[in-house]
């Protein structure tokens, strides 16, 4: 991952084909180590080629991804425009009961 940043760093920066000692440069600046094996496969996969393409091209594959907690924040989201009123309540007495779980302690933080 640190030599693609390295790499498109670069080329944010102007360099429209960054080399090798280019990138190993950027990594020693900032006191990383330079991975031959690495740094040349990452030149081979990207040389020649539009990265803002691939971004673009990357960024459509990943919102088909499913992260799992979108159904649940939907839900949250639609309940509490719904009955905002009830969401307050609630909100109000969830701080009620944080307010009187510590008084059930039988001591205060600084007793």
């Amino acid at each position: 991952m640190k030599f693609l940043a390295a790499y498109l760093l670069l080329q944010a920066g102007g360099n429209a084909e960054p080399t090798a000692e280019n990138i190993k440069e950027v990594l020693a600046s900032v006191g990383i180590e330079s991975d031959d094996e690495r740094i040349n496969e990452v030149i081979a996969q990207l040389g020649g080629k539009n990265t803002a393409e691939l971004i673009s091209e990357g960024s459509e594959k990943l919102a088909s991804v499913p992260t799992g907690g979108a159904a649940a924040g939907g839900a949250a989201a639609g309940g509490a425009a719904a009955g905002g009123a009830a969401a307050e309540e609630a909100a109000e007495e969830a701080a009620k009961e944080e307010e009187e779980s510590d008084e059930d302690m039988g001591m205060g933080l600084f007793d």
